[in-house]
């Protein structure tokens, strides 16, 4: 059945089929030949959404939509160009600083690439970048949507291994900040090398103070999150209703930028995004519990441990899979399938399973700027009006720091787990 199950998802993919379908329809084709009753396909769809942490992911999704919406992208970017000064090319090191303090609001890379793409890349374009270099260095930094807490994938991943997800957010903080400053470096010497000068307007210390005092409400959401799941208060699916909360209030009463006819929209499309993570989920469960029931897990830990049984080795081999992986893989799909076949053989061989969690993030984040799937490139291109082919000679300096930030962190355990243990 296992040859069965693969031949058909191999087969729908290669016809176009989303991943969600494809996953779904591999595991009703599976279904008919063991001539089980189909009945088991929304039972065990619904056993896979039955989570209580799961509940986090559409809330942290709304909350960040709402924040998007609510002008606080805007104030991020003033911000990050107040941080930035006027160092060779402010603008892209502006750029990634705005990704990395939107990633801890929206919790999403498509969401932060999206946000903040939509100020930064026209302006970017407006004062001389090459387009597509301004399209690379939004993407890149909405990959750390994902790695910086909150995160719909460590929320995935806590629920497929039975991990802490507050212990997830915690970690996922000083790796997401690796990486942001990889990107930084790069950014900085190509804009240098181009000669991406920026001749910003010099602000007046009030005029920063200004600048900074407003973006506070903006800064303070992840604290009152990560705050309030460690000092006990409430736990991480509490935290994200907390979120949305916070977020109502910051849009609605201080910024005061959100209309009706933008709640409909940012609902609408919270909605929608939700709708396709769930459903994902649902169908890869299905998918899933196939794959449990051929003993594949078991089967791969014990090919996988026959090949080494050393834990360096053996990261170094996780992260080439996860690294193709990523590249033609949903990024919920990924997790959901792979962390009961991965994270227990990491286990056995005395990997932390926060550390392993948060490998395993970092190499699906590269994975949202890589095509053929690579869903960062998509929305950076379109917001750009460029094509993903010209974009690739910018790329592969940022995938680079960005590999060589994973290394760091799979080979370093403290970066990721230092302040889980400190906390």
């Amino acid at each position: 059945m296992t040859g069965i199950l693969f031949g058909s998802l191999v087969i729908l993919l290669l016809l176009g089929a989303p991943i969600a379908i494809a996953l779904g329809l591999s595991a009703v084709v599976v279904y008919f030949f063991m001539d089980a009753p189909l009945l088991l396909i929304p039972q065990r769809m619904f056993g896979g959404l039955d989570a209580f942490p799961l509940v986090a992911a559409p809330f942290f999704v709304l909350a960040g939509n709402i924040m998007a919406g609510g002008g606080i992208s805007r104030r991020i970017v003033n911000l990050a160009l107040v941080i930035a000064g006027r160092i060779p090319g402010a603008l892209s090191v502006a750029s990634i600083v705005s990704g990395m303090f939107f990633a801890a609001i929206s919790g999403s890379g498509a969401a932060s690439t999206a946000a903040l793409g939509s100020i930064m890349i026209p302006e970017m374009v407006e004062r001389k970048y090459d387009k597509d270099f301004s399209s690379v260095v939004q993407a890149m930094a909405g990959s750390l949507g994902i790695v910086i807490p909150p995160s719909v994938p460590l929320i995935l991943y806590g629920i497929g291994c039975g991990t802490s997800v507050g212990a997830l957010f915690i970690a996922g903080i000083l790796p997401g900040i690796v990486s942001g400053l990889g990107l930084i470096i790069v950014a900085i010497i190509i804009s240098k090398k181009k000669g991406y000068i920026d001749k910003l307007e010099k602000m007046a210390l009030k005029q920063k103070l200004r600048i900074i005092v407003e973006a506070i409400p903006a800064i303070l959401m992840p604290v009152i999150i990560l705050g309030g799941i460690y000092s006990g208060f409430f736990t991480p699916t509490e935290a994200s209703c907390v979120a949305v909360v916070y977020g109502f209030i910051v849009s609605i009463v201080v910024y005061r930028e959100i209309t009706v006819k933008k709640l409909r929209e940012i609902l609408t499309s919270s909605v929608i995004t939700s709708a396709i993570v769930l459903f994902i989920i649902g169908t890869a469960a299905n998918f899933a519990s196939i794959l449990i029931r051929e003993g594949i897990p078991t089967a791969m830990a014990n090919f996988i441990m026959g090949i080494t049984d050393n834990p360096y080795l053996f990261l170094l081999v996780i992260n080439v899979f996860l690294l193709i992986i990523g590249t033609f893989m949903e990024t919920a799909a990924a997790i959901i399938i792979l962390t009961p076949i991965l994270a227990p053989i990491a286990v056995q061989l005395g990997v932390d399973p926060v550390h392993f969690g948060v490998i395993m993030i970092m190499n699906l984040a590269i994975g949202l700027c890589t095509p053929p799937v690579g869903i960062n490139l998509y929305v950076a291109s379109n917001i750009a009006k460029t094509k993903i082919d010209n974009m690739m000679k910018w790329l592969w300096p940022f995938l680079g720091v960005s590999i060589a930030a994973l290394l760091l962190v799979t080979y370093i355990p403290q970066i990721s787990l230092f302040l889980v243990k400190f906390l």
